[in-house]
Order: C-alpha cells, then structure tokens, then sequence
C-alpha cells in the first residue's frame, strides 16, 4: 500500500470517527502539515468524488455518510465468503492464520456501509456452524518461520517429538512444503538430512526450530503434485501397494460418494458390494481407515496389510480377555 494511499484511509477514519475534525486536529494526529490535509481532502473530493463539506459544528464530515472510499472493490458476498472462512478458521484451533484474517475483514468492513456489515456478520454467526473436532496446540511463531524457510530455501534445525517411539530428536532438515491435511493436522514436507530422505513432520509436534545461516538448492527430481498424490492419507510409506478392499452393501454408498485417491476404481457386484482398488503409499494408515469401516470392509490385497489388520483384531480381543472363538 502506498503512503498516500494509507493517509487516505486514516483520514476517512478520523473524519468517521473523531469529534468536529478540523485541519489542523487532523493535521496534527497524523504528524503531518496543514497544508499536506487540505491537498488530501481536496484529492478526496476531486478524484473520489467524496462528499465532503465543513461546518463549524461538525468539522470535515460526510453529508452522505453511506458513502466509501472505494480503495478495495469488495462485492457484500466476497466479504461474507471471508467472514465464513474466518470462522472456519477460528474454530479450528491452531489455526496460524485465524487472528491476521480476522483483523484483515475488519479493516475491509469499514470500507462496506454499516447495515452490510451487520447483516453479513450476524448471518456467518448465526447460521453457519463449524465443528472442529480434535484440537492441537500450534505455536503461530513455528509456523510463519517455516513460512520463511521454505520460500527462502533455508535450511532449518528443530527439536522434534516423535509419538511413535516416545522420543524428542534433533533434526536438521531442507523444508520444502507445508501442507494442510484435513483442515486441523499442519505437516511440514522436506529433506531430512539424518535420515537421507524426504519425511512429514507434524508442525504442532517441533518444539524448537531454528532458521541457519545456509541455503539449500531443491531438488529437480521433485515433484510436490506427484509425491501427495501417491499418499494415501497423510502415511509417504516407502513401497507402492496396489490395494483391493472389499466392501459390503451396507458401507458401499459411503465409499463411492468420495473419491479417496486419484488412482481408485470401484468394483460394483451383483449384491451391491463393492470393490475398490488403487495404488497408494501407507500401509499404515490404510489398516487405520479399513478398520473404521470394521465388519463392513475387508481386504482382499496385499497380504501384509491384510496381515496387520487381523493382528490388531487380536490385539484388540486380548485388551477386553475375548476367547478365540468369540466374535467382535
């Protein structure tokens, strides 16, 4: 935003907002001459055709106070569209983002008459609820480093906890990506030097992060689109498997209203069972996902993942002591 221009918006403010404005009130809370305030009121009348006048009672007032300078061309529902994603985000706790677009819309409202401003708020309010689900604790100061990092290429250090195995490690790592999975879990994708090869890492789960001095050159063999695409979830897995999962009728509908991967075909069968079949990595999170779905799916390949399911189910029958033979 140029100089000018934001002089121009603190006027507008004062004239709306402070008690009988003058020229030299005005000139005096923005620090500048009285000559500079009647060149920009004059460059407000003329160029933006404002309606202006002075009076000794009111000062430098609107007589037609709907009017707004028209400095951002922001339709009623392109704020309404903000206003919502602000809640969204806002419910979302973590959210690095969250407070920077609230703040944003409450400076592009004052650019909207007053009534549109109400209504739109109290309809995002009153009428659109989000549900969050699970919270996770992010630090906003993580996040926009990585922001920096990543965009300037440089080579970071962080203090990382690993749920896995209970364990907080030191990594130096080139970041790449961040990527936003399911709108509540930030990962952050990049060159882990300790381990030689690309990893995720769970923002909220770097304690301490710190920006090197040094640079790295990415690497031209990467492909961001290619590489999450083979994702299945948010599991990279070190293997390509081409999965077929049987499910029946009952659980189908909610299988064929998504589409889970860019590579699936669905089988349909007579019964109205069906079954899906894709290449994904994550094995994993694959053996996650079908066993939400529990009597309702079963997989058909590859063998191991059909293995760690029917482990888990063992598991699963000696936490609650259910002898061999008994269902779950």
């Amino acid at each position: 935003m140029s100089r000018h221009l934001e002089r121009l918006l603190e006027i507008d403010k004062l004239i709306r907002t402070t008690r009988r404005p003058t020229t030299a009130s005005l000139a005096k809370a923005l620090e500048i001459s009285e000559r500079t305030i009647r060149s920009d009121l004059a460059f407000l009348r003329d160029r933006f055709h404002a309606p202006l006048e002075y009076t000794p009672k009111l000062g430098h007032h609107y007589i037609e106070p709907e009017w707004r300078l028209p400095s951002v061309p922001l339709t009623q529902g392109e704020l309404f569209a903000l206003t919502v994603g602000a809640k969204m985000l806002e419910t979302y706790t973590g959210s690095p983002y969250a407070m920077q677009l609230k703040s944003a819309i409450a400076r592009l409202s004052e650019r909207l008459p007053e009534t549109t401003w109400v209504n739109v708020r109290q309809l995002a309010e009153e009428h659109i609820i989000f549900g969050g689900g699970a919270e996770s604790e992010l630090d906003p100061d993580i996040w926009h480093k990585l922001e920096d990092a990543c965009s300037q290429h440089q080579v970071v250090l962080m203090t990382y906890y690993t749920a896995s195995r209970d364990a907080i490690s030191e990594r130096k790592l080139d970041p790449y990506l961040l990527h936003v999975y399911r709108a509540t879990n930030l990962y952050l994708i990049g060159y882990c030097h300790n381990r030689q090869q690309f990893r995720w890492f769970r923002v909220d789960r770097i304690k301490k992060l710190e920006l090197l001095p040094e640079h790295f050159i990415p690497d031209p063999r990467f492909n961001a689109k290619e590489y999450i695409g083979n994702v299945f979830q948010h599991e990279v897995g070190d293997e390509l498997l081409d999965v077929e999962i049987w499910f029946d009728a009952k659980t189908a509908p909610y299988i064929k209203e998504r589409r889970w991967h860019y590579t699936q075909e669905i089988e349909t069968h007579a019964d109205s069972s069906i079954t899906l079949k894709m290449h994904v990595r994550g094995i994993n999170d694959l053996k996650r996902w079908v066993m939400w779905y529990g009597r309702g799916a079963k997989v058909l390949s590859p063998p191991k993942l059909a293995e760690l399911v029917r482990q888990e189910i063992e598991g699963m029958r000696n936490n609650y002591d259910l002898p061999q033979g008994c269902k779950l």
